[in-house]
């Protein structure tokens, strides 16, 4: 066990110091303000102050860990080996930046808070991030960091034995629309056939009807590939299904729809399931409620993740929504365009309310990769490289990689050619040294 010498005990203290020592590094940590117990421990011991006691291993603080509420921070970063860093330290701290101030910045998304430029669907974006704007969004720098952290501390103590943790995958099948052509009722499929017809799709509208007179398979039901796929991985794969109400945003299927019923209850046979909350169940707590119990009804278990339509997130309101319903799991944090480390971790983290100033129970698990994101690299090569490059930051650091694909990524439309074999990279990385 780590005990950490600090003048103050804070909640945000205590929050990043356990998710560095425990989630990432795999060891205990405690925390005390009296120099005689700290003296008296006989194993791993850190000071976190302004001042070292004498020579021990000491990390000089900086004031955010120990501040309330909002504050306008100097932030400038700077390289440190093979990564950047801020809140840089000087001569006497055993590391050159205080990693546990960045790192409550980071897993805070104290920025988020901040005023900021949001897009069409009132998104924070990657281009507005400190990670984007100083060249660091696609590296796990909080989980790096941690790792030089313990680099350090082996020196001075080398006789400890440190855990050691696997690198691990989580791949999620975001599913906003089950079928493309199937179980759409009579008006939604009229109103297809005009649309396709005065646009002369004439092959999308020959393919609707074979798809609806049993003729051929509709391009976006993968289902079966996705279990075939599950059975031969040893980690369970996590399918959201949209079961809100029709709207400008949200075009799924009937939640009433037997059809889709009986497909999600097949999934949850083999797969995690779990809820892809609505675009206004965002905001409104009674539309997220109704639309968790009715999947709770579907799958029979108490629901234990979700995600947000759009990957929308209004910091904090979306996050104590769930925690409100008692939803364990979020997979929201991430950037649908952009390739990266949102919170600049790969390790799972518990959300930390700014406005409480309290840690909650609500576990968030940051996705890395979305299929749409690599539609922007152009060829096959490029988008392997790209795919490969993030795997193996996450690999470095024994971290869990996070990407999201949908169901209709591996159908053969065209421009989703390729991603089958992408996702078998995907699963294949866990056997590959």
């Amino acid at each position: 066990m780590l005990l950490v010498y600090t003048h103050k005990i804070s909640p945000r203290l205590k929050y990043v110091f356990k998710h560095i020592c425990t989630r990432v590094l795999g060891f205990d940590v405690a925390f005390t303000t009296k120099i005689e117990d700290f003296i008296a421990h006989d194993s791993l011991k850190m000071s976190y102050t302004k001042q070292p006691l004498s020579h021990e291993f000491f990390v000089k603080s900086h004031d955010i860990l120990f501040e309330q509420g909002l504050n306008d921070i100097e932030i400038n970063v700077l390289k440190w080996e093979d990564t950047k860093c801020f809140f840089f330290n000087g001569d006497k701290s055993a590391l050159p930046f205080d990693i546990f101030a960045a790192s409550f910045y980071m897993l805070s998304r104290y920025e988020e808070y901040l005023p900021h430029v949001k897009d069409e669907y009132g998104r924070f974006v990657a281009t507005e991030s400190l990670a984007f704007k100083k060249g660091f969004l696609q590296q796990p720098v909080v989980d790096i960091w941690a790792y030089k952290f313990k680099e350090a501390l082996s020196l001075q103590f080398p006789e400890y034995e440190f855990s050691k943790k696997e690198y691990s995958i989580k791949p999620i099948i975001d599913v906003p629309s089950a079928f493309h052509f199937k179980s759409k009722g009579i008006m939604r499929t009229f109103g297809g056939t005009i649309k396709d017809f005065f646009k002369l799709k004439f092959k999308s509208l020959y393919n609707r009807y074979m798809v609806l007179f049993g003729l051929k398979h509709d391009p976006y039901d993968t289902f079966k590939y996705l279990i075939n796929k599950q059975k031969q991985s040893k980690f369970k794969f996590l399918f959201f299904f949209l079961i809100g109400d029709f709207s400008t945003y949200d075009k799924g299927i009937n939640p009433n729809n037997k059809h889709l019923i009986s497909l999600i209850k097949h999934v949850a046979d083999y797969s995690d399931v779990g809820l892809k909350a609505s675009y206004f169940a965002l905001e409104n707590l009674l539309v997220l409620k109704k639309e968790k119990l009715k999947m709770e009804e579907i799958i029979n278990i108490p629901l234990k993740a979700s995600r947000q339509s759009f990957s929308k997130l209004n910091l904090p309101e979306s996050y104590r929504n769930l925690i409100e319903l008692e939803i364990q799991e979020d997979y929201t944090m991430g950037y649908v365009n952009q390739i990266g480390f949102r919170a600049g971790s790969c390790t799972p983290f518990l959300f930390y309310d700014l406005d409480y100033e309290i840690q909650t129970p609500l576990k968030i698990h940051s996705y890395h990769i979305m299929d749409y994101s690599l539609l922007k690299t152009n060829s096959m090569l490029d988008k392997k490289k790209v795919l490969l490059d993030v795997i193996n930051e996450v690999k470095k650091v024994n971290g869990e990689f996070i990407p999201v694909f949908h169901n209709y990524t591996f159908s053969d439309i065209e421009r989703w050619k390729g991603f089958k074999e992408l996702f078998n990279i995907i699963l294949d990385s866990v056997d590959e040294n």
